[in-house]
């Protein structure tokens, strides 16, 4: 009683799962493994993602892991079946040909977006089946993603620096999981008189990092705003679901914000973006939302008939592309048809800038 039961077979392990760190996040503890080559086989990556793909005489690296526990050896097929990766087996060289469990398929990039993704998976071990971790695996990445950026230092000056263990977690929960999710953890958190807080439950609607662009033409002195129906408006009630805002989108996992804004600018407008000019980062309702959202102002040449109707195929985007002068910019602002807070909070800071920038245009 009190020993792990072991499975004897061995288990070849290739992309991501070489890294030292995630792996023992999968496996709830770090066991040690040898270097292997699968005969046969060669690894191959493509925009970071690796494959292990059949090519005879090649040799494709790895590690090998030997006579597994069975709780660890679970706790890998679980995560292997959330990357979609599909079980196999093979004839390794490790010292002498042995037979071995691999998983194949398509393997995410690695790095500390992974292993921040391998963390948010594995929460959900024991929790959810693996199918219905591996349907949201994309928004997971995304969340990963975030996870990294809100790593960064940011200042704290005048609020008060956290420090470990002014949040003590007790247990996470996720209600709800589609294209976003909500979570509800149970915590305690430290209070201004140093004490601990008693146990509270705080949900939070999870959406990934965004970003939203403004493309400006300072010789012009108009912008481009974007129209297009939002769900949040029509929950509320809203007569008017149908949104001005700025160019925007979640940044994908391996993007850098700035990525993000160009590659939106060419999908919901089909714009080439010039500089680009940081407004803020900041969160839009911290309350309730883990949304981070990096606002722009871009430079940009916005001629007569620049605006179109534009959108995803398969997203069942419409977006439609208006361009208004500064003047009417600000018009909007003042009646309340600019009704969302990444506008307006652009629009003022180019109300702002806005003497600057057509001053240095040449």
């Amino acid at each position: 009683m009190g020993r792990a039961a072991l499975v004897l077979s061995a288990v070849f392990l290739w992309g991501q799962l070489t890294d030292p760190d995630l792996r023992a996040l999968v496996l709830g503890q770090e066991i040690a493994a040898e270097a292997a080559v699968l005969p046969d086989h060669a690894l191959r990556t493509d925009a970071g993602a690796a494959h292990l793909l059949s090519e005879p005489g090649a040799e494709a690296p790895g590690l090998l892991l030997r006579d597994l526990a069975e709780a660890a050896l679970t706790r890998l097929e679980f995560y292997a079946a959330a990357l979609g990766l599909a079980p196999a087996m093979a004839e390794l060289r490790a010292g002498a040909p042995l037979q071995a469990r691999l998983h194949l398929g398509k393997a995410p990039p690695q790095g500390a977006e992974a292993r921040a993704t391998a963390g948010d998976i594995m929460a959900l071990y024991g929790v959810k089946p693996a199918a219905a971790v591996a349907a949201r695996l994309p928004q997971m990445q995304v969340r990963g993603a975030a996870r990294v950026r809100a790593a960064d230092a940011v200042p704290a000056g005048l609020r008060r620096p956290a420090a470990p263990g002014d949040v003590a977690p007790l247990a996470r929960r996720e209600p709800y999981a589609f294209f976003f999710a909500v979570e509800e953890h149970d915590l305690r958190f430290r209070r201004f008189d140093g004490s601990l807080s008693p146990q509270v439950t705080r949900a939070a609607f999870l959406s990934g990092d965004a970003v939203t662009v403004l493309p400006y033409d300072p010789t012009r002195d108009r912008v481009l705003l974007v129209e297009q129906f939002r769900a949040g408006p029509f929950a509320r009630g809203d007569r008017q679901p149908w949104q001005l805002e700025a160019i925007a989108g979640r940044i994908d996992p391996g993007e850098t914000p700035e990525d993000a804004a160009r590659r939106e600018a060419v999908e919901e407008a089909g714009l080439t973006l010039g500089a680009l000019l940081p407004v803020a980062g900041y969160y839009p309702s911290p309350g309730i939302c883990a949304e981070y959202l990096y606002s722009y102002v871009a430079l940009c040449d916005l001629p007569d008939g620049a605006a179109g109707v534009f959108g995803v195929e398969g997203e069942a985007e419409d977006i439609r592309g208006h361009l208004i002068g500064f003047d009417d910019l600000m018009t909007l602002v003042a009646t309340g048809e600019a009704g969302n807070a990444p506008l307006l909070l652009t629009a003022l800071w180019l109300q702002r800038e806005r003497p600057r920038l057509r001053r240095e245009t040449p």
